[in-house]
């Protein structure tokens, strides 16, 4: 990884951390993102020590409007980008309570899908001038199928759980998408499930019990990023290290075109 320039949205802890952690010993140059600022020079303190191309951007990913401004800021900053980890994501605490983002969208939405896919947008034109580039978008085995006439789960009983596992087959499907869009010699564009349910804030915060340590999901997450046997490979769900199937839900051509023009409307905003 050694004059490769990774991006990894949630850097500050979980798999982002432990990720960004194993890209500095391997040489790699590492744009580390976060919502804290203090956690994130923390961890580039930490990381510094390892290798010195480490450099910090903050943002909230639940405003579309500073997930815009940073990709502003590294295409002023950066002179390419090799790789754009979305790592990012929220659960909820507390399970029925439907929280909204700042533009006022569900909150699980905005920040595991709207905001990726507004993310990986903003950033093609410089992942493809810096070609051959990935993204890398973490996903999770966990998925249940979209609600095109309810995206932001407004009617009936909010459940926090069923919103989560839609925005990440959600993910999945923008990923296929995109994969079919740009060619795989210039960008590739591939989702993963890491690994079940590790120990990170995310888990514990929704309730659950980790069954396996954060390590365990740093390779398969790693592999996509790093591994030149996976060059020209694009267009895939990876469980852990296995090229396998998503949610028959990701295979609806109609149903991805429906979700993609919907997630551009909601990206854009009023009035475009």
């Amino acid at each position: 990884m050694k004059d490769k320039v990774v991006l990894i949205t949630g850097a500050t802890s979980g798999v982002g951390h432990h990720l960004a952690r194993d890209l500095a010993v391997r040489g790699a140059t590492l744009l580390l993102h976060g919502r804290d600022q203090a956690r994130l020079d923390a961890v580039a303190d930490e990381l510094r020590a390892l290798t010195p191309g480490v450099r910090t951007y903050l943002a909230d990913l639940a405003d579309l409007d500073q997930v815009r401004a940073l990709a502003a800021r590294v295409r002023e900053r950066e002179p390419r980008l090799d790789v754009l980890v979305n790592n990012a994501a929220v659960g909820a605490t507390n399970p029925t309570r439907r929280d909204v983002s700042r533009q006022g969208h569900e909150l699980l939405l905005a920040v595991n899908h709207l905001a990726p896919y507004l993310l990986t947008t903003e950033l093609l034109p410089l992942l493809t001038t810096s070609a051959p580039a990935r993204v890398v978008n973490v996903a999770s085995m966990g998925q249940a199928p979209v609600d095109l006439d309810d995206l932001g789960f407004e009617h009936g009983t909010y459940d926090a759980v069923v919103a989560y596992c839609r925005t990440k087959l959600a993910m999945i499907m923008s990923t296929f998408d995109l994969a079919a869009e740009v060619p795989s010699d210039v960008v590739t564009v591939n989702a993963v499930h890491p690994a079940h349910l590790m120990d990170t804030p995310l888990v514990r915060a929704g309730g659950f019990t980790p069954i396996t340590t954060v390590d365990a999901g740093v390779l398969p997450t790693l592999r996509l990023v790093a591994d030149p046997a996976l060059d020209g490979v694009s267009g895939r769900y990876f469980d852990r290290f296995d090229d396998a199937r998503a949610h028959q839900q990701a295979y609806d051509h109609t149903a991805r075109q429906r979700l993609h023009a919907a997630t551009r409307a909601l990206v854009a905003g009023p009035g475009h």
